[in-house]
């Protein structure tokens, strides 16, 4: 079978399981997702196996330290991917919920009620977890998934869907519900973009160019982020202690993912003090600092900061930082820079905190923490499909009740329109 015809028969088996999967009880979905979590825990040996074949042939390719750290698979990974399928059994169940009712003047009795989207199509780089986390979450809501992992991961991703289709066979649950391509050609891809007739959705997961080129080839809906420009905003009167810890955090304990601060603004009034306090701590890390002008005549040995800088998601240890005149002044540079994904304010006075979540329009804005909690699994949403910085159909992290949408059901008794 040649691979446009496995695509489309993939498709067609998860456009047939959605129709079941719309339908499943909730205790059934919630007993599959805990079997899946014991699952993979018992196969830990088996999964770590098939991973050490993606990192050796990503160590000969020369994959970087950022990927490679995404692409491994250790016990104390395998536990968490576990426990997050445990996290999504315990959520309610979105679907049937009545999220509202209203009776109009002739007696019709409105509402709207959760139904899932259908098929879900995720196309993502590295990260083995991404099988496991979307297909948990698409199961609890009722959707049918097409998983389409890079090729540096391929081994890894065929070993846990595996696995998790082996519950769906003990709890009579279609094999179509969770299905990953085995093909590594990009091909694959191209053809999964064209089956608007059987996937509903499609979500890219990594690289900016790898979300870009989905963009411009799907003939199906996108939900995505394009990259995370992520800024935290250090105000006059902060606790230099927390700025610290907070900006330390954000930077440095994983620079390589999307939420990770990339630009670092400094209120002048406090510039002077506390910029060589951080930049301390941040070259300890082994953090490269790139400076606007008034950033430099303080910290004189760090590089000059370039206008592409403040557009820059460096994934990396690297961080842009400046001097601005107020909480004005840094809203602007978020508005004029930002990729609306996660943004943080330090201070000690609630009305500029109250401000920065009014003003400031990123999917997650937070106040003294730090922006790496902009994560599904972080916020209690049990894991994340994705984040989303399009606003329509959901905004920032996507958990359960992002991968629903709401159909119209209406009680009469009889009326007729006139």
């Amino acid at each position: 079978m040649d691979i446009k015809a496995r695509v489309v028969e993939i498709a067609k088996n998860a456009k047939k399981a959605a129709v079941s999967l719309a339908r499943l009880p909730s205790d059934v979905k919630d007993r599959a997702l805990s079997d899946m979590a014991e699952a993979l825990i018992s196969k830990t040996g088996l999964l770590m196996k098939e991973n050490a074949k993606d990192l050796e042939k990503a160590a000969q390719i020369g994959l970087s330290a950022v990927m490679m750290d995404r692409l491994a698979l250790n016990e104390s990974t395998i536990e968490g991917i576990a426990k997050g399928l445990t996290e999504v059994a315990c959520l309610p169940d979105p679907i049937g919920k009545v999220t509202s009712m209203w009776r109009r003047p002739n007696g019709l009795l409105v509402g709207r009620m959760r139904i899932p989207l259908g098929v879900i199509g995720i196309i993502y780089e590295s990260r083995p977890n991404v099988t496991a986390d979307a297909a948990a979450l698409c199961l609890k809501s009722g959707n049918a998934v097409i998983l389409r992992g890079g090729s540096e991961a391929i081994n890894s991703n065929i070993a846990i869907a595996k696995i998790l289709q082996s519950v769906l066979a003990k709890h009579a649950i279609p094999a179509g519900a969770i299905q990953v391509i085995p093909m590594i050609e990009r091909e694959a891809v191209r053809e999964m973009l064209q089956l608007e007739e059987y996937i509903d959705v499609i979500i890219p997961r990594g690289g900016e160019d790898l979300i870009r080129a989905v963009v411009s080839e799907s003939k199906i809906p996108v939900i995505k982020h394009y990259k995370g420009v992520c800024h935290i905003f250090v105000d006059a009167g902060a606790d230099f202690e927390m700025a610290v810890d907070i900006c330390m955090n954000a930077k440095t304990q994983r620079p390589g993912v999307c939420n990770a601060m990339e630009t670092l603004l400094v209120h002048q009034d406090i510039a002077g003090e506390f910029l060589p306090l951080v930049a301390r701590h941040l070259k300890k890390a082994g953090v490269v600092l790139r400076g606007c002008d008034r950033t430099r005549r303080i910290l004189a040995d760090i590089e000059q900061a370039k206008e592409a800088d403040w557009y820059q998601e460096y994934l990396d240890l690297i961080l842009s930082v400046r001097v601005v005149d107020d909480l004005d002044e840094a809203v602007a540079h978020i508005e004029k820079y930002g990729s609306l994904h996660t943004e943080s304010v330090i201070t000690n006075n609630y009305q500029n905190a109250q401000r920065f979540l009014n003003e400031v329009n990123s999917s997650t804005v937070l106040v003294n923490a730090s922006t790496r909690f902009s994560d599904g699994f972080e916020l209690g949403l049990g894991a994340e499909i994705g984040i989303s910085t399009t606003k329509l159909h959901a905004f920032g992290p996507m958990g359960l009740e992002e991968l629903t949408t709401t159909k119209f059901i209406i009680y009469g008794n009889g009326q007729v329109r006139t």
